[in-house]
């Protein structure tokens, strides 16, 4: 009887590993691919569809499964923010990046994520032995590294290099440090284009010496063939939706950039930044990137590599002129060009069919106030104050008797509290900083003041803001005070510029982005469900059968992983 049920229970398990769904029983994939698209808003892909060629974004909407109601669950919709996001699959509130930079009270600065040297919450002081920026000449080193010490998780690449015991290549590529680093991962590589020199760099972090293909096409300079050219319309100019839309006082004109086509590169101190707002920012991160795949020898051998591309062009654009622009569309238009490009020369090198491609952004845009007033909308800039110097709080702190400076500092969006000063008054820091949230409530702008400590006790309301809010909370970094502008209302102030076009809110036009999962056994479908960008490691993590990041909050997505 025993030998019965045993067999009985031995068919049972065979006849299930049997039925195991197609795209999971299959061999795992030579190279999973990650793309991000910085500022890339959900409906940007679908807006330009029926320009884009058949082999870019095209290729991807129409073999992969996309998901058309996909959002970034925390409040601060900023690039590192985003990035970490995507490659831990976890909140703020777990992997640490709360935002670009963020006010530390011990050392009495702004900290900057990647950017800080060694900086994390066990050491608060800089270890620059541990990652400074490598010269290419090999001669020096700058004390100007990056690392992904901050991240407080693991990512699905470090996965991906613990599943093969060490042995699968893992590199992050972008135009951004942020953007780099923070897909690479803990185990990966990571090289970003530096505006100092014009070419990609990376830190002794990763590398004590340039591999030799680095120096090679550093040495070919070829960020140089684009000084003194224009970025021209790459359409007829009567083909575009925002045709009549192309000179705008609103937009951002830098050392003769122009708000017009065509828009001069020049030969300034300021044409490797140039670079990085305009198309061809994206053509030389993908050229870095092929020459990576080529001798790294990405993809080829049985153990599944890790590459991620992280395209920074749609960023700049959108900083300087806004979404709903005549540059913003023909941005998009030249990337899918790059796109396709970029794919074609993988699919010759690794196989498209031995890729899993997964594409999505960071964060979406919200639409510039000034464009707004013109289709009678609402929307206005914000202009940044004295927060400490408001007449509402001037008032508080008179009536309950505080003297000297209230509040720290201001860094977007978190107010920090002079809580060493609160308790040496004599006052209780809880109230101080209740009552300071419920003042600042006051300002025309604000539409939400949120508490900390409320998110601590568990005492939020239950609204879809107040639970952003509550995922970009981390102990030690994010600040006793989140202030959440009306829809439309942003500071418009970016690295000490006035630009047209800020991100980082909690409104669902800036946590708006594509996901797309294309490639290798992928079924091509459209899916509407709401799902969050979280989980998109965890699902990555599932279709090659091994563990997700450490602090994942995601789900896995059933349509990615079965048939």
């Amino acid at each position: 009887m025993l030998f019965k049920q045993i067999l009985s229970f031995s068919m049972a398990v065979t006849s299930a590993l049997l039925f195991i769904p197609e795209s999971v029983a299959q061999s795992k994939p030579k190279l999973v691919l990650q793309i991000t698209v910085d500022q890339l808003r959900g409906d940007l892909p679908f807006k330009y569809q029926d320009r884009f060629g058949d082999n870019g974004f095209n290729y991807l909407l129409k073999q992969g499964a996309v998901y058309r109601d996909a959002h970034h669950s925390h409040a601060n919709t900023e690039t590192i923010v985003g990035h970490v996001t995507l490659a831990t699959g976890a909140y703020p509130s777990t992997h640490g990046l709360i935002a670009n930079s963020w006010y530390d009270r011990d050392l009495k600065r702004i900290v900057y994520n990647i950017e800080d040297p060694g900086y994390s919450l066990l050491s608060k002081k800089a270890d620059v032995d541990k990652d400074t920026e490598i010269d290419p000449t090999q001669k020096a080193a700058k004390n100007d590294g990056r690392s992904p010490l901050a991240i407080k998780s693991s990512t699905i690449s470090d996965e991906v290099l613990l599943s093969s015991n060490g042995k699968a290549k893992v590199f992050g590529v972008s135009i951004k440090d942020r953007g780099a680093v923070s897909m690479a991962g803990h185990g990966g590589k990571a090289f970003w284009f530096s505006k100092a020199t014009g070419e990609f760099v990376t830190s002794d972090y990763y590398y004590k010496s340039y591999p030799k293909w680095v120096v090679n096409w550093n040495d070919q300079k070829k960020v140089n063939q684009y000084r003194n050219t224009q970025w021209q319309l790459s359409q007829k100019a009567g083909g575009y939706l925002y045709k009549d839309n192309d000179d705008n006082a609103y937009e951002m004109d830098l050392a003769g950039y122009g708000r017009t086509f065509p828009h001069n590169l020049g030969d300034s101190k300021y044409f490797t930044t140039l670079v990085t707002a305009n198309p061809v920012g994206d053509e030389l991160t993908a050229d870095f990137a092929k020459q990576l795949i080529v001798n790294e020898g990405i993809g080829k051998d049985s153990i599944t590599d890790y590459l991620s591309v992280s395209f920074s062009a749609t960023d700049y654009v959108g900083h300087f002129f806004g979404t709903a622009s005549l540059e913003m569309e023909d941005n998009m238009l030249r990337l899918d060009k790059t796109l396709a490009d970029f794919l074609g020369f993988v699919d010759k090198k690794v196989g498209l069919d031995n890729t899993l491609i997964v594409l999505s952004a960071d964060h979406g845009s919200p639409d510039i106030p000034p464009y707004l007033d013109e289709l009678h909308l609402q929307g206005h800039y914000v202009e940044p104050v004295a927060w400490d110097e408001l007449p509402y709080i001037k008032h508080l702190k008179q009536t309950i008797g505080f003297k000297g400076k209230l509040i720290e500092a201001f860094n977007a969006p978190y107010i920090y509290i002079n809580n060493d000063a609160v308790q040496e008054q004599g006052l209780n820091a809880d109230d101080v900083q209740a009552m300071v949230a419920k003042t600042l409530s006051q300002h025309p702008s604000i539409k939400q003041a949120i508490d900390s400590n409320d998110i601590i006790r568990g005492q939020l309301a239950k609204d879809r803001v107040s639970k952003l809010v509550s995922h970009n909370y981390y102990p030690g970094r994010s600040g006793d005070i989140y202030l959440v502008f009306h829809p439309q209302s942003f500071i418009n102030k970016l690295e000490g510029l006035t630009v047209a076009s800020m991100h980082g809110s909690p409104w669902r036009y800036d946590t708006f982005v594509p996901v797309i999962f294309a490639g290798q056994g992928i079924k091509a479908q459209h899916i509407f469900k709401p799902i969050e960008t979280v989980d998109i490691a965890p699902t990555i993590a599932a279709y090659l059968q091994i563990k997700a990041p450490s602090a994942t909050n995601g789900r896995v997505l059933k349509e990615v992983v079965s048939k």
